[in-house]
């Protein structure tokens, strides 16, 4: 039986956190139960593997996608970082890249504004890093991104993003998608040449 911090590591306490996600209203609390998941899957030792592949067979995975459309910008964030990690499950990062990443998109700023939500610099740097996890070996999910109408998005942060760390992870992004050759004559077709993902990135 498991005993001390192995206890946080069992179904039962995935399914309390899901069911938080669930019927919570509260900002706080929904921030509290997906940060908890998103520092349970973290790292790369044997019981985060387990909560990885966990959350999955819980069902969790459209809850915390569903939860990316929230006002809360540190709800936003905490759920962007949990998908971030879940990610690192192969079989999760294939679906998250089906479903949560015109959810993704949607909460980057574009050319005319921050994003509808106006979230803060470390919630778009947190929906970045994602991203950009989700597409790391993934040409699929990359894929999914342009056809999301994220390149537009990512464009525009690179090159015009008040923020260092948003220009810096918008860049990351763009160079990873570059690299997938098969999916450079789809960008050409869209207008996008060589030039808007070789970014100079500082430091």
């Amino acid at each position: 039986p498991p005993v001390g911090f192995e206890l946080l590591y069992q179904p039962d306490v995935v399914r309390l956190y899901l069911s938080i996600l669930t019927e919570s209203q509260n900002f706080n609390t929904l921030e509290a139960a997906a940060g908890a998941l998103q520092n349970l899957s973290a790292g790369n030792w044997t019981w985060s593997t387990y909560i990885r592949a966990t959350v999955r067979k819980e069902r969790g995975l459209p809850v915390l996608v569903e939860l990316l459309q929230s006002d809360s910008d540190k709800v936003v964030r905490a759920v962007s970082i949990a998908l971030r990690n879940l990610s690192m499950d192969r079989r999760n990062k294939d679906l998250i890249g089906s479903y949560a990443m015109g959810e993704l998109v949607r909460n980057l700023p574009s050319r005319q504004q921050r994003s509808a939500k106006n979230l803060e610099e470390d919630t778009v740097v947190a929906v970045l890093n994602t991203i950009h996890e989700i597409i790391t070996d993934s040409s699929e999910n990359a894929r999914s991104l342009i056809q999301t109408q994220g390149i537009q998005k990512l464009v525009a942060i690179s090159k015009s993003s008040q923020s260092p760390r948003e220009t810096k992870a918008a860049s990351h992004i763009l160079q990873m998608i570059w690299s997938y050759k098969e999916l450079r004559n789809a960008l050409q077709k869209d207008g996008w040449n060589k030039s808007h993902f070789q970014v100079n990135i500082l430091n």
